[in-house]
């Protein structure tokens, strides 16, 4: 009887697979006989793709506020996201590796404030181009990569390829990844890749991403260590009337120093920590932000569904007051849905948000799980920031009464029905806070969603 092929197993950073030991056998998978073929004596070559697609229904979208434009968009609305990467990945032998990747992002019409977004569609393009070259010294792994990437670090707070968006994240420019004892140490010196939604896409110059990122991850029993410092820049920023208003924008450069940490305790928990702290300037103001989280986990000690029970929080510093130097966190490129509600209404930045759920695995192939978060602002001189980074609510003059921005709950269902086809659907409902309330339409959120992906 011929033995099941090693399956290294599907990721969300598809060319982080390793199918260099992969063998088809008869009468294996459909998709098998693309994730290894043979070229000529060192030389191979694997191809996979993924379709994706989530209908989303909102009511009070954006706190029911109209947007500027005016009369033509909605707060409610019904539409679906559409999404297809395929790929090839070539092993030129032990030394050289290339890796092309094409997307296509689609959205049916969408009546909601911003229309059709950049993170909604993306006609045709090349989402990675690249090409490495690796080498070893001793037990030392060196691998240096040139082109279009994307890419994430750590669990994505600050550096993620987006996937909760229907087009993604990707830069252009070099990284290095050196493997040296238990450490991985990642270098980058990048610039972002902007979405135009119809035309190629083309590198922002004044958006680079540059620094160290290293991982060691955790011994049976142990702790997972993350170090990292990240360096951003960006041009025509304005924060909390820094410059101010009078004068025009001004270029930005931060730094970001932080950490992560997690491991497990007492056998049946977990825990995560990370924080950071950013300097830099923007313009003639200088820069002092900071974030800081933490979750902890428990898995209930039964022998039916598997329950664990979490709770968590997220601060990320906000302005003390407007003009001069700046003291709201930037976040990045994050994942946030995920920490922060999957209604995306705030960023991490001028937040102090809490949360406390559950899950359960009523199977082996079925999870859900039910999340509470509370949201409030750091700062009540600051912003209430939404989900891109840019300002949702602008702070009355004198500054916010109420810091409560409201709560929100989340369920969620994911399924995977076999090995190639996941399913996932939720309902979010914010009720909203008197922060919101004090600067125009103050409705609650409905949120209701149902996907699938399509891997193979």
């Amino acid at each position: 009887m011929p033995s099941t092929p090693e399956l290294p197993g599907y990721k969300l950073v598809r060319q982080d697979e390793d199918w260099s030991k992969f063998v088809e056998t008869p009468g294996g998978d459909f998709f098998d006989p693309l994730k290894h073929v043979k070229l000529g004596d060192a030389g191979w070559l694997s191809m996979g793709g993924r379709i994706e697609a989530r209908t989303e229904s909102w009511d009070g979208f954006g706190f029911g506020g109209t947007a500027p434009t005016g009369a033509s968009r909605k707060n409610s609305d019904i539409f679906t996201l559409s999404r297809m990467l395929l790929h090839a990945d070539l092993h030129a032998g032990e030394h050289l590796r290339a890796y092309i990747e094409g997307m296509s992002a689609q959205s049916t019409d969408r009546d909601l404030q911003g229309g059709r977004r950049i993170t909604d569609m993306d006609t045709l393009e090349a989402q990675q181009a690249w090409f490495d070259l690796k080498t070893t010294v001793g037990d030392d792994k060196l691998r240096l990569r040139t082109g279009r990437q994307s890419f994430g670090f750590g669990n994505q707070r600050l550096v993620s390829s987006l996937p909760w968006a229907n087009t993604l994240n990707r830069w252009d420019g070099f990284t290095a990844l050196w493997n040296h004892g238990g450490w991985a140490v990642n270098g980058l010196l990048t610039w972002y890749v902007p979405v135009d939604k119809t035309e190629p896409n083309e590198v922002d110059e004044d958006r680079a991403l540059y620094g160290i990122y290293a991982t060691r991850a955790p011994q049976p029993g142990g702790t997972g260590l993350d170090l990292y410092v990240l360096g951003t820049t960006r041009a025509n920023v304005a924060i909390n009337d820094t410059p101010p208003t009078s004068t025009p924008p001004a270029d930005e450069r931060r730094h970001t120093i932080g950490g992560r940490s997690w491991g497990t305790f007492a056998e049946r928990g977990d825990w995560e920590v990370e924080g950071g702290w950013q300097v830099g300037t923007i313009g003639d103001a200088d820069v002092n932000a900071w974030f800081l989280t933490g979750v902890a986990g428990w898995k209930l000690d039964t022998e039916s569904l598997s329950p664990r029970i979490f709770g968590g929080f997220d601060l990320a510093s906000g302005d003390r007051h407007p003009g001069g130097d700046v003291q709201t966190f930037h976040q990045l490129y994050p994942l946030g849905h995920l920490y922060l509600g999957y209604a995306d209404t705030v960023s991490r930045q001028n937040i102090a948000a809490a949360h406390l759920g559950t899950s359960i695995k009523p199977g082996p192939a079925t999870t859900i799980s039910l999340t509470v978060h509370t949201l409030n602002l750091m700062s009540d001189q600051d912003a209430i920031y939404q989900l891109n980074g840019s300002v949702s609510r602008n702070a009355p003059a004198g500054g916010f009464d109420s810091t409560h921005i409201g709560e929100e709950v989340d369920l969620l269902v994911q399924h995977r029905l076999y090995r190639h086809l996941d399913l996932y659907g939720g309902y979010s409902h914010v009720f909203t806070g008197a922060a919101v309330a004090e600067t125009g339409a103050a409705d609650d959120i409905d949120f209701l969603f149902l996907g699938m992906i399509f891997t193979f």
